[in-house]
């Protein structure tokens, strides 16, 4: 099976220049836990989740607690938060998680499970954005597949 059985093709990327509250209300609205960063050409060139924004919005030590209990002024998340809610995505975003349409379901879950990621970009034989996988389309994908 290809990722290209399982992708989700109807898709919303961002660009770099977008801020960081269009795509909290993006991916508020859709259920989105991410998105791909596209140039112009629609070429994936980064990916922003919602990780990478609480991680803006943190202070630096909080990746080392377990508990947001830590933080010690309760309203330090929200302060934190207006402040890089109009800095561009370009300064919260993480490299590429792309696969290709052509390669094969079981190497894209490879990807998400050894990453710890949720989401995948799809890009054609141009890396042009053609969709996402996500972990649960796999798993919908596979277990409703009459090939396997």
């Amino acid at each position: 099976m290809k990722v290209k059985d399982l992708m989700i093709r109807d898709i919303t990327a961002v660009f770099a220049e977008q801020r960081v509250k269009d795509v909290i209300k993006i991916c508020a609205k859709q259920l989105f836990t991410g998105l791909p960063v596209v140039d112009e050409e629609m070429k994936v060139i980064g990916f922003i989740s919602e990780s990478d924004i609480i991680s803006g919005a943190v202070p630096s030590y909080y990746s080392m607690l377990q508990s947001a209990s830590f933080i010690p002024d309760t309203n330090q998340f929200k302060r934190n938060l207006n402040k890089i809610k109009e800095k561009p995505v370009s300064e919260f975003m993480t490299k590429p998680r792309v696969v290709k349409e052509m390669d094969s379901a079981i190497y894209a879950a490879d990807l998400l499970i050894r990453n710890g990621w949720r989401v995948l970009s799809v890009v054609d034989e141009e890396e042009k954005l053609v969709g996402v996988v996500t972990r649960m389309r796999l798993l919908w994908g596979i277990i409703n597949s009459p090939n396997i």
